[in-house]
């Protein structure tokens, strides 16, 4: 049933132009150089220290490394968050540590 709700998403998608963040429960991630991350569309923080940042998503994890950080803002699904950005990883499972991260590094 979860297979078929995901292709009636994907096809309302593409057929009736919606935005895919708001339809598949997706995060929205904009980012300002390495000095701001404002990310939409999360279930909750589940980790936050002055250089780690892990946000629980619909479909797995959101794990921002760097160095300095302070939360400017945070709302129940949306965050606002300040310092030297140098990781941004998406981790495919939730709640295992051994998820395999999908990343890209900012910066030399």
């Amino acid at each position: 049933m979860a297979k078929w709700g995901q292709r009636v998403k994907r096809w309302m998608t593409k057929r009736l132009d919606l935005p895919a963040d708001a339809v598949m429960d997706l995060p929205r991630i904009t980012m300002v150089g390495q000095l701001h991350i404002y990310i939409e569309n999360h279930q909750g923080v589940l980790r936050f220290s002055n250089e780690e940042l892990r946000l629980l998503l619909k479909q797995g994890q959101l794990l921002v490394k760097g160095k300095d950080f302070v939360l400017k803002n945070i709302l129940p699904e949306e965050i606002l968050l300040e310092g030297k950005i140098e990781q941004v990883l998406y981790l495919d499972r939730p709640t295992t540590d051994d998820a395999k991260p999908k990343s890209f590094t900012l910066g030399p």
